[in-house]
């Protein structure tokens, strides 16, 4: 992982780990296609990862407010490096789609060199806008599922 810290203005309105978390969860071809936009820009990229692998998928038991291992999780991950400059990007997504992984390190690469931060954050928002939105459908149809028990 990238341990620069990005810029505030890419900062601004997503932190760091939200960001990630966005671009993990995005629409895998409209991440490709943004990350097209803004490859050129980066210069020459030193590709650190490219992998997939299984990783454990950690859980915390509501109850007893304790943590354990849920079961494993297939992941493609991607850290890349600016060749020449110390500037590093990480992506890592659920399944097997290495692109996706890649499109996520660039833009990670992009937020901490301070490179397309509008376009990022334009980016940013329109896929937080659409997550929310397939989160808001996913809770309706579960709250409409919910039983009331009356107690006695």
């Amino acid at each position: 992982m990238n341990d620069i810290s990005p810029p505030d203005a890419a900062a601004s309105r997503f932190g760091h780990a939200q960001t990630l978390d966005i671009l993990a969860a995005s629409e895998p071809g409209a991440a490709k296609a943004f990350a097209e936009t803004l490859i050129d820009e980066l210069g020459a990229i030193e590709v650190l990862a490219s992998r997939t692998g299984i990783v454990m998928l950690p859980y915390v038991d509501t109850v007893q407010n304790t943590a354990f291992h849920l079961g494993e999780v297939l992941v493609s991950e991607a850290h890349i490096r600016l060749t020449g400059r110390n500037i590093e990007g990480y992506g890592a997504v659920v399944g097997r789609d290495l692109e996706h992984s890649m499109a996520m390190a660039i833009v990670d690469a992009c937020i901490t060199a301070g490179i397309g931060i509008k376009a990022i954050e334009a980016f940013l928002a329109s896929e937080h806008h659409r997550q929310r939105k397939i989160d808001e459908t996913r809770l309706r149809k579960v709250e409409s599922t919910r039983v009331r028990m009356e107690t006695f």
